[in-house]
């Protein structure tokens, strides 16, 4: 009876250990993360457009949009298709390209020992190199190219597409400070990762990014020309703010320390997205360890004399004036943590993070990364979260950023992977032009009008694997339907997996958790 009862006891407690409020949550799940780290970057392949160069993997893409800019007079070739559509928007693309450099920056002995560095590098330069070029006049950026209205009428592959490339900019008399403080935020953070590698392209990106910045705070208004695909909802103070920061890490320059101190706006948060960038901002403040160089040139006019006090270092540790800023990065943690007597973010049955339908893994990688981010500065400074009377190490913020990737790659009620082409029963018909449309001459003319019947309607597999792409996911109760016209669970985007780089390197590299 006494060994009956001990048994009865241990799975009772095997139980509870994996029910957390109601919510089901994977125990020891290990996954081939290495695998799933290159795949998520196959895909961010898959998604470019202009010139393909010679080593691209993914072989049924081809060049698209040559052509792009050409109605305004100016080369736009390049860049990144955001999502299944042709269309290249700007605000999402540079979100794509700044965390993964966020990702190549907290992540990159990873990233090296895994070999990936070179294609995280390679990714993000085919991001910048098209921002050059869209940036090429001071006080102008193009931010579209595409009519998406009519680009949504055509299932096509963008080798085939002809449907108008219209591009949209804004400058002085039209300014949209969100995307033009994304974008600096953008090329600031790349230039760091280039730093060592590439000089003369990283001074490029910087000087690039800091006009951008100056360009987006003094014109202040929002875009909404990519309305009502990227409306910016949240305003554009969290994007003044994270490219303040992103510019103060890429220079240590008093003058991006004081706009943060002084000028710049927070707000806590249980978001980090495209369109929301405050969390991600407030992580990134929490870990600067402030050095200022002060150059300070005091004028004597009465004689003309001028005074030099060069190189007057200030160095403070756990300063003062970021204790906002690590608050607000504690009351994220506290808002999505299930266990948290703060926690406001639903949280799927199956323990999923669900903000929104439609694309919603773009919340659970971006979740899962900042939680990875934040657990390893808490280690590194012996630091807790306290959330009202409980308190949480690095250990249980990198476990659940665990639990959110694995959810994902097939630890969920369904045992299916939400990534193509990994684990076990991975989606097939990813809602993608591309990937669903068989290859043809680049000289086929497509028939707008029977292409939804021809390709976007048959419930049949992608005739081209469209690999590593995180697609949308399953719906708040963990229900998923792998159909194409599906987009709010089929459709994949670039920015899903860009966030998710670094803690799947992180995942793929022994001893890291």
């Amino acid at each position: 009876m006494g060994t009956s009862m001990r048994s009865w006891m241990a799975i009772l407690i095997m139980v509870w250990l994996t029910l957390v409020q109601g919510v089901f949550v994977a125990v020891d799940a290990t996954f081939d993360y290495k695998d799933a780290l290159t795949k998520s970057l196959i895909f961010l392949e898959a998604q470019r457009s202009g010139k393909l160069p010679p080593n691209h993997r993914p072989q049924w893409r081809g060049d698209s949009g040559l052509d792009d800019g050409k109605l305004a007079n100016v080369d736009l070739a390049g860049g990144y298709y955001d999502a299944g559509d042709n269309v290249k928007y700007g605000l999402p693309m540079a979100f794509t390209v700044t965390t993964l450099a966020w990702s190549a920056l907290a992540y990159h002995k990873e990233l090296h020992a895994t070999g990936e560095l070179p294609h995280v590098r390679s990714a993000i330069k085919w991001g910048t190199d098209y921002f050059l070029k869209a940036s090429s006049r001071k006080n102008r950026l193009y931010v579209q190219v595409g009519d998406p209205v009519l680009d949504h009428q055509c299932w096509v592959r963008p080798e085939n597409m002809r449907t108008p490339r219209t591009v949209l900019k804004i400058d002085e008399n039209d300014p949209g400070t969100e995307i033009a403080a994304e974008t600096s935020a953008a090329m600031a953070a790349s230039s760091i990762v280039f730093r060592h590698t590439n000089r003369t392209y990283s001074r490029r990106l910087l000087n690039k990014a800091k006009l951008l910045f100056e360009f987006a705070k003094t014109h202040k208004k929002t875009f909404d020309g990519e309305c009502p695909f990227y409306c910016s909802y949240s305003g554009y103070n969290d994007e003044l703010l994270w490219a303040a920061t992103w510019l103060y890490k890429a220079t240590n320059k008093p003058v991006y320390f004081k706009y943060i101190k002084e000028e710049a706006t927070s707000a806590a948060v249980a978001e980090f997205s495209w369109d929301l960038k405050y969390a991600g901002a407030q992580v990134l403040l929490s870990k600067v360890r402030i050095t200022l160089s002060l150059s300070l040139s005091l004028s004597l006019s009465e004689d003309g004399n001028y005074f030099h006090l060069v190189s007057f270092q200030l160095y403070f540790e756990g300063v003062k004036d970021l204790e906002s800023y690590k608050k607000d990065a504690d009351s994220f943690i506290c808002s999505v943590l299930p266990d948290s007597p703060y926690h406001q973010v639903y949280i799927s049955p199956g323990g999923m993070i669900n903000l929104r339908d439609g694309a919603n893994t773009q919340y659970v990688t971006s979740t899962a990364f900042l939680f990875s981010v934040y657990s390893d500065i808490l280690a590194k400074h012996g630091q807790k979260v306290q959330c009202g009377n409980q308190e949480f190490d690095s250990t249980r913020l990198m476990a659940f950023a665990k639990q959110q990737i694995d959810y994902l790659l097939g630890s969920n009620p369904e045992k299916r992977s939400y990534m193509v082409g990994f684990g076990q029963n991975p989606p097939v018909q990813a809602h993608h032009r591309g990937a669903s449309v068989p290859v043809m001459s680049t000289n086929t003319i497509v028939n707008c009008g029977t292409s939804f019947a021809n390709w976007f309607n048959k419930d049949a597999p992608n005739p081209h694997e469209l690999t590593g792409a995180f697609v949308g996911g399953p719906d708040r109760f963990d229900n998923f339907v792998d159909k194409r016209w599906d987009s709010s669970k089929t459709e994949p985007c670039t920015y899903v997996n860009s966030i998710s780089v670094g803690v799947l390197a992180k995942l793929a590299t022994p001893g890291r958790v």
